[in-house]
């Protein structure tokens, strides 16, 4: 999004500062105790939708806001994977043909740039599922994994929800010398977009739909 004066890009920089210190705190605490890591980080993440100028929470709605809604923690739905190599292209999209650059999916008008760097498999509940892994393909670069799953346009936003955005501090762990990924659905959260239009963040590809709900994470405040 656009920033307006010097004010808006040092609030933004103070919003990015207080995202990476959650994450880093959820990251050492969630290893020996997720559900009271993850409760932690919503209260965090709670406060800072209500109170900082870089909420995407419209302005206008924050007096009214009173947290985001989610369902309960859910340890058999966190896991570790692998990152394997794309997969051999024989019925992938043509969009996904290669590990050239790519446009996602986007709320805005415009693609941003992305490369899909690999696949993953997972396990739980969700075994015989696997997503598709990317790299934003601009400066400074992040691992995202962006998914669908059954309860998105009913329970959750339509268009899906992040799990990794490590390029804004939504980074669950892993160890490059395994080539393993943490990934911890509890932590699926909505992007930007869902909150207010004017925001414009990268979709989920078909590639990345779920046949199955998955009901941890953030969901829409309608879902009983």
């Amino acid at each position: 999004m656009d920033q307006d004066s010097p004010a808006d890009y040092l609030a933004l920089a103070d919003w990015r500062r207080r995202v990476a210190k959650m994450w880093q705190e959820w990251r050492i605490v969630s290893g020996t105790d997720g559900p009271a890591a993850t409760q932690a980080f919503r209260d965090a993440k709670d406060r800072l939708f209500l109170e900082h100028p870089q909420s995407p929470v419209p302005a206008a709605q924050r007096p009214s806001f009173t947290g985001l809604p989610y369902w309960p923690y859910d340890a058999a739905l966190r896991m570790t994977v692998r990152l394997d190599p794309p997969p051999p292209e024989v019925e992938r999209s043509a969009a996904f043909a290669s590990l050239a650059a790519i446009a996602l999916p986007s709320s805005g008008s415009g693609g941003i740039p992305f490369r899909r760097i690999g696949r993953v498999q997972l396990s739980g509940p969700l075994a015989g599922s696997s997503l598709d892994v990317f790299w934003i393909d601009a400066y400074g670069g992040g691992i995202f994994l962006p998914f669908r799953d059954a309860t998105s346009g009913s329970e959750t936003y339509g268009a899906g929800r992040y799990l990794l955005d490590t390029i804004k501090s939504a980074d669950h762990g892993g160890d490059h010398a395994t080539g393993e990924l943490l990934l911890d659905f509890n932590m699926a959260f909505h992007p930007s977009c869902a909150h207010d239009p004017k925001w414009a963040c990268p979709l989920a590809p078909p590639e990345n739909r779920l046949s199955v709900p998955v009901r941890v994470g953030e969901r829409l405040a309608s879902t009983h």
